[in-house]
């Protein structure tokens, strides 16, 4: 069971901290290289789908374990035609096939999840030999200083943000899993904190 600050708080603070303007302008870069048939993990408020392209995407399957992000997905901004499959679950027990996808989705998700490693090991999974994982992710600093504080606060942080993580590493989990790095690109997410705007954003491809 959850508390009542993660079924009530934690979901208003994430919806509204994740739809800020430049983790929406990151979002625009990354979802519309999206193609085939489609995996958004950790799908959350929705915040995604008004950059899918519909002549691209044949549709677009989504996984969240948040029945009140869930609720806010169903009337999120889309554009007309595109198609819409979203289920409850959690990235570490994907309920789909073998090879069942064309491209997975992942943004500002790997930070929540309860085993990162899992996560991506079922995104290879699903996806198509040669399929391509898409992502965006934010996690631990490359200054040591930063990184000092990030260790030091997130056991607090990590409370009233639903789970976030502040200290994990995106780029090297997707590589140490299987995946080939196609592209990355590594920085500071424009006028965020240091502590939470370290972000790595890029294509890796399914061996």
């Amino acid at each position: 069971m959850t508390s009542w600050w993660d079924r009530h708080v934690a979901p208003r603070l994430i919806a509204c901290a994740c739809a800020q303007p430049p983790i929406m302008a990151e979002r625009a870069r990354i979802v519309p290289q999206a193609r085939g048939r489609v995996l958004e993990l950790g799908f959350g408020g929705g915040l995604n789908f008004r950059f899918y392209d519909p002549t691209e995407v044949e549709a677009v399957f989504g996984v969240d374990p948040s029945a009140e992000l869930r609720a806010r997905a169903a009337t999120a901004p889309r554009p007309a035609g595109l198609k819409l499959d979203l289920r409850d679950g959690v990235g570490e027990a994907l309920p789909f096939d073998d090879a069942d996808f064309d491209c997975v989705v992942c943004t500002f998700t790997l930070c929540s999840v309860a085993d990162p490693a899992a996560t991506l090991a079922e995104a290879r999974r699903v996806l198509k030999p040669g399929g391509r994982f898409l992502f965006c992710e934010h996690g631990l600093s490359p200054e040591r200083g930063v990184a000092a504080w990030q260790r030091r606060i997130e056991p607090v942080w990590s409370r009233l943000a639903g789970g976030c993580r502040l200290t994990r590493t995106p780029a090297a989990t997707i590589e140490a899993v299987g995946f080939d790095l196609e592209e990355v690109d590594r920085g500071y997410l424009r006028g965020a904190p240091k502590i939470a705007g370290w972000l790595e954003q890029g294509v890796a491809v399914a061996a």
